[in-house]
């Protein structure tokens, strides 16, 4: 039979689902608390403390007095969504010989906002590694400074610098919170990490009231890449049996069955939906058959799965599956069914190997005239050995 080597296809469906869900907190939303509290005489109003467990020393800093004016221009047009109007009066506090580190901060922090809000994100991203190395900020600006640009260096792929900004992030703020534990977890699980995202995503988990279903499919597939086949398979029943009308949930848990070779399980699964006519594309189809291809004397059932998805329009009529038909066919004994899928298969193949088999085969049957055709074709579009393509267009 075929597809026997049919982990890395599992493992794709199972990641692109799991992926497919999980968001990175919107990092515009991330520094909204210091920057609108500096108001009138440099006074400010009490911000809700984001982070009483942080390990940071608050740095208690304050506004210069030559900046007041400047800074609540900045404020103004920063509230009013200005962004142009927000980075130019920032990128001149930035600069003025009389602004404090404070100040400067300040300015950084909003300006970053403003660039990111025009899909800046190279600029954002100076501002706030300005703003975080000034260290002036409260621990609300500052720590989610840091976040933010974690958050968008993962965005653009520099998943070194966001991991390990996410780290000192951590470390300092103590942060607990799921929603930005499973951005690490699924930085991790980008960068193939997936022993480090185990822990991580399971502490996201656990600390959410209502843990997205997507994070539960990115443990799920952390599991199953890290090699732990059993904890995939008992994330994916949990799944399941929180979800039992879910049908990605149960394609996942199928998935996963494969993964252990459970193919049983995974054939009943698949066999529930096709029953329940939810199997709709091409990909759950071909699942279900090369389910039953790599189960023992199942070839009856990849027929009618083939058959059904082709007579339904849902499989293409491409090389692998008509090669799976025919193997099928044969192997339980109905070779001229075999012959002709075979037969069709052999013009959509890379090379002549399917042609010179279907030689062998119509040799076997005493279609002599049909097999040297065949040879010839298997010698036309190249095989390894010419020589046994000869010997079947020599015969006399």
């Amino acid at each position: 039979m075929i597809f026997r080597s049919h982990k890395q296809a599992v493992l794709s469906v199972l990641i692109a689902t799991a992926l497919g869900g999980v968001v990175v907190a919107d990092a515009a939303a991330q520094s909204r608390s210091s920057e609108r509290n500096e108001r009138r005489g440099g006074k400010s109003e009490k911000a809700e403390v984001l982070y009483p467990d942080a390990t940071r020393v608050d740095p208690k800093g304050k506004a210069s007095s030559k900046m007041g004016s400047k800074l609540q221009k900045l404020f103004g047009a920063y509230n009013k969504d200005d962004f142009a109007e927000t980075r130019k009066l920032a990128d001149e506090i930035i600069a003025a010989d009389g602004a404090n580190d404070y100040d400067k901060a300040v300015a950084n922090q909003l300006a970053s906002q403003a660039a990111y809000n025009s899909d800046d994100n190279a600029a954002a991203k100076q501002y706030l590694q300005q703003a975080i190395a000034l260290n002036q900020l409260d621990n609300n600006g500052h720590l989610q400074a840091m976040l933010m640009l974690a958050q968008l260096q993962l965005q653009d792929e520099q998943y070194a610098e966001g991991i390990a900004n996410l780290d000192k992030y951590f470390a300092e703020s103590k942060s607990t919170k799921p929603e930005e534990l499973i951005i690490k977890g699924q930085a991790l699980y980008q960068t193939e990490k997936y022993a480090e995202a185990i822990p991580v995503l399971k502490a996201a988990i656990a600390a959410s009231p209502e843990p997205k279903d997507s994070w539960n499919q990115l443990l799920m597939a952390s599991y199953a890449e890290a090699g732990q086949t059993g904890e995939a398979v008992k994330e994916a029943e949990a799944l399941v049996n929180k979800n039992p009308s879910d049908k990605k949930a149960q394609i996942n848990l199928a998935s996963m069955y494969m993964q252990a070779d459970q193919m049983d399980k995974a054939a009943a699964v698949m066999d529930k939906l096709r029953a329940a006519g939810q199997l709709t594309d091409e990909r759950e189809y071909k699942q279900l058959y090369s389910i039953y291809a790599n189960t023992e004397n199942k070839e009856k059932d990849v027929i009618a799965v083939i058959n059904e998805g082709l007579q339904k329009g849902i499989l293409k009529p491409d090389y692998q599956v008509y090669l799976a038909l025919a193997q099928s066919y044969y192997y339980s004994d109905q070779v001229p069914q075999a012959i002709e899928a075979w037969q069709k298969a052999a013009p959509l193949s890379k090379d002549g190997e399917t042609y010179l088999n279907l030689a062998r085969v119509l040799h076997s049957e005493g279609r002599i005239p049909e097999a040297k055709q065949a040879a010839r074709d298997a010698k036309a579009k190249g095989v390894k050995n010419a020589a046994d393509a000869d010997k079947i267009i020599n015969l006399k």
